[in-house]
């Protein structure tokens, strides 16, 4: 997922390389519509914000459940090692995932700074 959401950050990684590469120049203010342009990055933008929570939100549903489950077969098998372990190893996944939702609001304000 780490990667996935480095792939799909590179909009907002690179906003301010859009918005010089979008907004026109004054040679060039007649021949591009500043305001449309405006109005697409702005949708990109929403767009790839929206996606991406929604990915994260259900990364941390599914593996919110996994954890759940494995807690249950915890209760009943207290003696098993590896199933400890890989309670464990969930709970850190789910920690890392959540931990991304507070990324993902820096990362977000940051581009709406820019692009305001």
């Amino acid at each position: 997922i780490k990667e996935l959401l480095r792939v799909m950050r590179t909009i907002d990684d690179r906003i301010v390389h859009e918005l010089n590469t979008t907004i026109p120049t004054a040679s060039f203010v007649g021949k591009i519509d500043a305001g449309q342009t405006c109005k697409e990055l702005y949708q990109s933008l929403t767009d790839a914000h929206t996606s991406r929570e929604r990915i994260i939100k259900n990364c941390i549903a599914q593996t919110s459940s996994v954890v759940k489950t494995l807690r249950e077969e915890r209760e009943k098998a207290q003696d098993d090692v590896a199933l400890l372990k890989q309670l464990r190893k969930e709970q850190t996944k789910l920690k890392l995932m959540q931990s991304e939702l507070n990324v993902e609001e820096v990362v977000n304000d940051r581009s709406w700074k820019v692009l305001s």
